[in-house]
């Protein structure tokens, strides 16, 4: 093959990615225009490949699923903030990333919430073994109970994983009166959540 025809075939693979980059780009633009219908084209161009990423973040089928729901809809409520001059590939994986690591940071917040919140006693009542099933839903509904003070203390001590020496540093206050407002605290949204329980096991019932 001659040079100047190995020259032109290269130049047309060249221009056949460009053409595939354009496209994307071309679509999101339109978007932007107005024609948000296209947008199915997007999540058709991208929900494998973020499902497959999602998956391997989360290590569930299920919960990759809800994610890639949850992320195109994140996506076409901030595409009007894209900037064309922004990978868009790059764009749509960096929401992703955000989604599944919040997603996985507030997974570790419920499962340090059960340890931490298991009394420190050897026999279990009926009650602590309601509040050892700890739901989801209970724990959010509890949380929400709190006043913003006590949610942000019960942040940073168990999702944040915060000392009280950092704590106490961190609002101003002796380590004293921070582990004193966190124990009353404690009592409180463990109170909370077995009410909480105790609610959805008499539905069940």
């Amino acid at each position: 093959m001659s040079r100047n025809r190995r020259l032109k075939c290269y130049t047309c693979i060249d221009s056949r990615k460009e053409t595939v980059v354009d496209s994307i780009e071309e679509k999101i633009k339109r978007i932007q225009a107005g024609e948000v219908y296209l947008f199915s084209e997007v999540i058709r161009l991208y929900q494998q490949r973020i499902y497959v990423y999602c998956f391997r973040l989360l290590n569930s089928r299920e919960e990759a699923e809800d994610a890639v729901q949850d992320i195109f809809i994140k996506a076409y409520q901030n595409i009007w903030d894209f900037k064309l001059q922004v990978n868009f590939t790059s764009w749509l994986y960096r929401v992703s990333y955000h989604h599944c690591l919040n997603q996985l940071r507030r997974q570790k917040f419920q499962n340090q919430l059960r340890r931490l919140l298991r009394p420190d006693v050897t026999a279990k009542s009926a009650e602590q073994v309601v509040e050892n099933r700890l739901f989801s839903e209970s724990v959010a509904a509890a949380l929400q109970k709190l006043s913003i003070e006590e949610r942000n203390l019960v942040i940073l001590r168990i999702f944040e994983d915060k000392s009280f020496a950092e704590i106490a540093e961190i609002l101003g206050k002796s380590t004293v009166t921070v582990r004193k407002r966190y124990e009353r605290t404690r009592s409180k949204l463990r109170e909370s959540i077995v009410r909480r329980e105790k609610q959805l096991c008499a539905r069940t019932n």
